[in-house]
């Protein structure tokens, strides 16, 4: 018996949590996490935290693919993730169809709270989005920075922040808010995420069949409820 440790962003969390026992039961391993945000698994793994599996953004695995930080075998796409805005359970639902009416629900609201840019994909994409939507300075003082799994969801829910805007698996199945939809396709971002097990790994058979059970055709239903997408290549956005 092995002790499987994932190095994973927060928007596989809940199905993760859902799926675990299942594989550990089956496999006989036990599996350790350590969910942060992008910048914060970065950091770690820089200064020499081990981890079995990283689950991360496709372009980011990459990168450590080409450093041997992770290995090519075994690899998996889990699924994709839009970012979705979110409001208070019983709120009124912003009008999102087109980027313009998006633009109007930000100006409109009293605050709205998205992750730190540079601190995970979706983050880093609603900063750049503020300012091509050329609503930064009437923005100022009105966007919170939290990531979902940090407080954001919270923020939310209190009314503190009228909508939130973060990918659908952080947020889709939440006490106390409402998911009011995918943010328009031109200006969405699609983050695609994946499992590679590290070359470093204590346990790469045990890391293997962690990413080989996870990505399992046959839990393509529970992934879709935790607000993942299948694995489309056509429908891939980059970060």
């Amino acid at each position: 018996m092995a002790t499987v440790r994932i190095m994973s962003g927060g928007a596989p969390k809940e199905i993760f949590l859902q799926l675990t026992p299942q594989f550990e039961r089956q496999s006989g391993n036990k599996v350790d996490y350590v969910f942060a945000v992008m910048s914060a698994l970065r950091d770690k793994l820089a200064a020499g935290e081990k981890a079995d599996v990283l689950v991360m953004p496709t372009n980011i695995l990459d990168g450590y693919q080409k450093d041997k930080v992770v290995r090519a075998q075994g690899r998996a796409v889990l699924g994709l993730v839009s970012v979705n805005a979110v409001v208070r359970t019983g709120a009124a639902k912003p009008d999102l169809s087109t980027p313009e009416k998006v633009k109007q629900a930000m100006l409109q609201s009293r605050a709205i709270t998205h992750a730190t840019p540079g601190a995970t994909p979706s983050g880093t994409h609603m900063g750049k989005l503020v300012e091509q939507l050329g609503i930064a300075d009437a923005m100022k003082g009105k966007i919170i920075h939290r990531a979902a799994l940090e407080g954001g969801v919270q923020l939310v829910a209190s009314g503190e922040a009228e909508i939130g805007f973060y990918p659908k698996s952080e947020v889709v199945n939440t006490d106390g808010l409402t998911v009011v939809g995918p943010l328009p396709a031109a200006i969405q971002l699609t983050t695609i995420y994946g499992a590679a097990v590290t070359a470093a790994s204590a346990a790469p058979d045990a890391a293997a069949a962690f990413i080989k059970f996870m990505s399992d055709p046959a839990h393509r239903k529970a992934w879709a409820h935790a607000g993942f997408d299948p694995p489309v290549q056509s429908r891939i956005e980059p970060n």
